[in-house]
């Protein structure tokens, strides 16, 4: 079924490229998609100081001038400098050129990245066939990126940590996904990697502050309209926020009473993690944990972002194969989060709400109280 769902993602693409309703417009323009942020910030920063990608007149007047029309808005830039290091090289090629890269090569490194995960190619497939996957490729996001370098630095925990503290140190570019890593690695004693991740970020700060400075400066002075824009002042659906907080927003509830359930959320992920990364359950069963629970913990998350749920789902399967319940659950939490597409609500905080069940109820199970621990790679 995973391979059949796979082609039907292919034949659908294609025939969008073919018809110009993906990528570009029959007159060769970009269509205003996400991707189109990466390279208007790419090309900002080439043809003058980085900053100007956080200037939102700037990139609403190159939108305008490469879609060849008024998008009535713009695909603003949103993270840290250290993410010109993708933003730049991407600009230097034709549009539909450097789309088409960005997504095959990220997705290359998901794919590889699960299959290490899981010890298995055929996780390969199955990752390909989730619906994040979908609207990952459909944008031209970095949700496959994120989730590369999460189970990349996981993998490495054990043998590298070194290589594991230099990968966490590159998500720092979706710091809002990082906010669990530290309790994870100081309660589970991983203070070579605490300690590399730690100097690698003030590394890359450093060094984003010696060669861009006022990009810097700009994203720091960014990050309050942007909260705003898209959190507070919910400019895109509240419901496109797969979040706690989105669902609270969706429903009614105001904005401070929606961060405060969030924040009561993030307080039980991070006391979860703290408690699940003492304790001696198998390593692979407490990255798995660490990956849901960094997704339910932010209020700022997006259905391309869950990739990383694949990532958690890698691990339950290299800790042991999925019963038959499991099996049940995990193809329930998929069919929510494909919901998606005709119900407005954040069916991805459905989805990842199943995905903790299973990861609870092993828990819960004798079988992986005490157990070994493994040495990944």
């Amino acid at each position: 079924m995973a391979g059949g769902v796979a082609f039907a993602y292919l034949v659908y693409f294609a025939g969008q490229l073919a018809g110009h309703g993906w990528i570009t417009d029959p007159f060769g323009h970009p269509i205003a998609q996400d991707f189109l942020s990466f390279w208007s910030a790419g090309h900002l920063a080439l043809t003058g100081p980085a900053s100007a990608a956080y200037d939102w007149p700037a990139m609403h007047m190159l939108q305008h001038q490469l879609m060849g029309r008024n998008p009535g808005g713009y695909l603003g830039w949103a993270y840290p400098p250290l993410f010109f290091l993708a933003a730049i090289p991407l600009a230097l090629m034709p549009y539909a050129a450097s789309f088409l890269t960005w997504v095959i090569v990220t997705l290359v490194l998901y794919c590889v990245a699960i299959a290490r995960v899981a010890q298995d190619r055929g996780a390969m497939l199955l990752a390909v066939a989730a619906p994040a996957t979908f609207a990952c490729v459909m944008v031209g996001q970095n949700g496959f990126l994120s989730a590369a370098l999460f189970a990349g630095a996981l993998l490495q925990l054990e043998t590298r940590p070194l290589l594991a503290g230099l990968l966490l140190s590159l998500l720092t570019y979706k710091p809002h996904f990082g906010l669990l890593i530290p309790v994870a690695l100081v309660f589970g004693g991983y203070w070579r990697v605490f300690l590399a991740a730690a100097v690698a970020t003030c590394a890359i700060l450093i060094l984003s502050w010696l060669v861009t400075p006022d990009s810097l400066a700009a994203f720091a002075a960014h990050l309050g309209p942007m909260s705003d824009n898209f959190l507070s002042g919910g400019v895109v659906a509240f419901y496109r926020q797969q979040s706690l907080y989105g669902l609270l927003r969706t429903l009614g509830v105001g904005d401070h009473a929606a961060f405060a359930g969030q924040g009561i959320l993030f307080l039980a992920m991070a006391a979860f993690v703290a408690w699940l990364w003492r304790s001696a359950r198998p390593l692979a069963l407490k990255c798995a944990g660490l990956c849901v629970a960094a997704l339910l913990a932010t209020p700022y998350l997006y259905f391309y972002d869950f990739p990383i749920l694949s990532v958690a789902i890698a691990f339950l399967w290299r800790a042991q194969s999925f019963t038959r319940g499991e099996t049940a659950l995990l193809l329930v939490s998929q069919l929510a989060m494909a919901a998606f597409t005709v119900v407005h609500a954040p069916m991805g905080l459905a989805g990842a709400a199943i995905v903790l069940l299973v990861v609870l109820g092993r828990l819960a199970s004798r079988e992986f109280r005490t157990a070994p621990q493994p040495r990944m790679a």
